[in-house]
């Protein structure tokens, strides 16, 4: 197993770190959180941003997931994967969608917005921006809505600064959590 570069907190300083910081408590049980949680204000305002995206978010869930997905295999962020494999898994995006972020552009499975939103995420990773030619194919699939374009945004630049925290905090995958599923294929 993995070990962080910054501690982290026993579960019970976690929980109690997070009740300072107004995170929720089940965060605490996340390994991500015991290390961010040594800095109760950093921590609550990661977790607000995700969690606005998560449970407020105006952008379909099935593609957010995806990107996140790509963002974890472009990245080879094992955490960001495995993680989003369970959450994407329950919002009842199929195994083979999620395995299609691999390759996107070879799967026959997704179409005209799934392709629009993970070029989206391919050029951010890469460039660090959304290209002019994704931008259009994101605004025409996502119907021009400026809350959702900006919500793509967002989550891209968000979930690839999750992946770079976890890469440079060492952040190690919770105990009994199988690495890369379905298969242990990483990239």
């Amino acid at each position: 197993m993995m070990t962080a570069r910054v501690p982290r907190l026993p579960l019970d300083e976690a929980k109690a770190a997070a009740d300072e910081a107004a995170v929720p408590d089940y965060m605490a049980e996340l390994s991500i959180f015991q290390v961010l949680l040594n800095h109760p204000p950093l921590a609550r305002a990661i977790n607000d941003l995700l969690a606005t995206m998560l449970w407020h978010g105006a952008l379909d869930p099935r593609l957010r997931e995806l990107v996140i997905m790509r963002i974890g295999w472009l990245t080879a962020c094992d955490y960001e994967w495995t993680q989003h494999w369970r959450v994407a898994s329950r919002l009842g995006v199929s195994a083979e969608d999620m395995l299609g972020v691999r390759d996107w552009r070879a799967y026959e499975g997704f179409g005209p917005a799934e392709r629009a939103v993970l070029a989206a995420t391919d050029d951010v990773v890469h460039d660090g921006a959304v290209s002019a030619e994704s931008w259009a194919a994101c605004a025409r699939e996502l119907g021009g809505d400026t809350t959702i374009l900006i919500e793509l945004v967002t989550a891209i630049g968000a979930w690839r600064m999750v992946a770079s925290l976890l890469h440079s905090l060492k952040v190690p995958l919770e105990e009994g959590v199988p690495s890369w599923p379905p298969d242990g294929t990483s990239p």
